[in-house]
């Protein structure tokens, strides 16, 4: 699939076919091609030779769409940056990607307002095995990795999901919930561009206040809502979250993390007449790579949710720590080996080899969770090392723990996922410090909460704080985290 292609078609054929909304700001196909090809110019114009990646910082202006295929269009990968992020994190982005200087909607704005000199039919694009986007996620060593996705990578996982949903060319509308440096905005954000469709964003405002996300919800004609779980949990507690609410909605298309049974069989009480999937998938193998649609015979047969089959093309497999395939029904670890596979991290061939190998002439990735494979499904059960996700993001719980240490006057820290349900609600942080003042435990987990926030995004702080002489230890010398989540309960 030529992606760019896609899209430019859409623009010459159908001009004035809305292709996002924000807000109160709309974008027609035609902004977009224009736009993006203007900024495309002046950045060949002004980077003669050198294909750094673009560094586009927003939230969900429809310039960050402009930025993306921009960049693309002429040769470099985009780094999608939420605004929210602490400035200290984007530095360390930024530095380690050896990026163009950030690129903000304002100047974005700026550089697609007016045509290079450059003739379009000169500039260089992405070719299908370079880097298309870098999404960076959380690291063990306190600092942010980056995925490099090529567009090979994209356009296999596009190929799937457009041939498996079967979307209405130029008739669908996506929900995009999740930010553009999530990579579940993937799915949204060019399932609905290929396809025609109309990308219909809510910020930040709308999620965080009942009274304006769902009056934002009833007027979007949405047809194709694409969440985590734990968003779509949310609105599920408003009554009127429902059909009549959502009448053209035909299905729900879930990645990030477990999917509930519970949540799926109370989307299809409320929506009757959609289907709701459940996918899987690292960023490192683009996004998903398995599906199921979860029907109430599904939902009969497993009391825990299947993740899928995997897609054509893919290989995924549950493996020992030989690396061998493990019976069906027994757990290992999963694997997942084919062209959507990323080629690893940006700059870290130290992380790349840990994490990916060789396998029957494919890359393959690693991925640290642990499964099974049932009736040609894979199940997931949990993770091997220390990441976790919490309302989809994925956490490094060493990342957060490296952080905290940094912080002055704490000598040690150690952070646990808070779960119901088996599923990862918040995170806790258990801290000793050098020497204690008049604060209140309170007031001193306020106080490192705003620390650590200048250090890292709002998803990845802890909600509570719990502080200790000592850490228990283990027979080996090791902090216990069992007795620590014990003090949890």
């Amino acid at each position: 699939m030529d992606v760019i292609e896609r899209v430019d078609r859409w623009a010459r054929d159908y001009p004035e076919k809305i292709a996002h909304i924000s807000g109160e700001r709309v974008l027609t196909y035609a902004e977009l091609g224009m736009r993006s090809d203007n900024m495309a110019g002046r950045l060949a114009e002004t980077y003669p030779g050198d294909h750094s990646p673009v560094a586009i910082v927003g939230h969900k202006e429809p310039e960050m769409l402009i930025g993306f295929l921009a960049a693309v269009k002429s040769g470099h990968p985009y780094i999608p940056i939420d605004s929210s992020a602490p400035a200290r994190r984007v530095e360390q982005m930024v530095q380690s990607a050896r990026a163009l200087p950030l690129m903000t909607p304002a100047e974005i704005a700026e550089w697609s307002g007016r045509a290079s000199s450059l003739a379009r039919a000169r500039l260089q694009r992405v070719g299908a095995d370079d880097p298309y986007y870098i999404i960076f996620t959380s690291g063990s060593t306190g600092e942010p990795k980056g995925v490099v996705i090529t567009l090979r990578c994209l356009s296999t996982f596009l190929e799937w999901m457009c041939a498996e949903q079967q979307f209405v060319q130029g008739g669908e509308t996506f929900l995009n919930q999740a930010p553009f440096s999530f990579d579940l905005s993937v799915m949204d954000l060019y399932l609905s561009l290929v396809t025609g469709g109309t990308l219909f964003s809510i910020g930040k405002e709308e999620i965080s206040d009942f009274k304006k996300l769902y009056p934002a919800l009833g007027r979007s004609g949405m047809t194709a809502w694409v969440s985590t779980p734990s968003f779509a949990r949310m609105c599920l507690i408003e009554r009127s979250f429902a059909e009549g609410l959502l009448p053209r909605v035909k299905r729900f298309l879930f990645c990030g993390e477990t999917l509930a049974p519970h949540t799926a069989s109370r989307l299809l009480d409320r929506f009757p007449k959609a289907e709701v999937w459940n996918t899987y998938g690292p960023t490192e193998a683009t996004v998903a790579c398995t599906s199921v649609k979860v029907d109430r015979d599904i939902l009969a047969r497993y009391p825990t949710l299947p993740v899928g089959a995997p897609m054509p093309g893919s290989r995924v497999y549950v493996a020992d720590g030989n690396l061998q395939a493990v019976p069906d029904g027994e757990s290992g670890d999963i694997l997942i080996a084919g062209p959507n596979v990323s080629p690893g991290y940006l700059g870290r061939p130290d992380l790349t080899a840990a994490a990916f190998i060789e396998t029957g002439g494919e890359r393959a990735y690693r991925t640290g969770d642990a499964g099974s494979m049932r009736d040609g499904m894979l199940f997931f059960e949990n993770r091997t090392d220390g990441q976790v996700k919490v309302n989809g993001y994925r956490i490094e719980l060493g990342d957060l723990e490296a952080n905290l240490r940094g912080l002055p006057g704490v000598d040690d820290a150690a952070v646990l996922p808070v779960l119901k349900d088996g599923v990862a609600q918040s995170l806790a942080a258990f801290a000793i410090l050098s020497e204690r003042g008049p604060e209140s435990d309170f007031e001193t987990g306020n106080r490192l909460r705003g620390e650590l926030a200048e250090r890292l995004p709002a998803y990845m702080l802890p909600r509570r704080f719990l502080f200790l002489k000592e850490f228990p230890m283990t027979a080996n010398g090791k902090t216990d985290r069992r007795k620590l989540a014990e003090m949890l309960s």
